[in-house]
């Protein structure tokens, strides 16, 4: 099970910031998550999001161990 962190607008929009989701890949979970909410999905996939499986930022799928811990990060801006 993988343990799931949300960040910023990402956490405001699902309502929650950790909760444990089962995957098997990073892929998989996203799935999961954008069929309880079809919002956070689309947001997830959305522009400037960046993903991080066990502190090491992702691009595309990834596997997860049972122990992963995966964040999503909004897009970032500042100056």
């Amino acid at each position: 099970m993988a343990r799931v962190l949300l960040f910023g607008p990402l956490r405001d929009l699902a309502g929650w910031r950790e909760r444990d989701v089962e995957a098997v890949s990073l892929l998989a979970l996203r799935g999961v998550l954008a069929a309880e909410d079809a919002a956070l999905g689309e947001a997830l996939g959305g522009p400037g999001v960046q993903t991080a499986v066990d502190q090491a930022l992702v691009r595309g799928d990834a596997p997860l161990a049972p122990r992963s811990e995966v964040a999503f990060l909004p897009p970032m801006s500042g100056g």
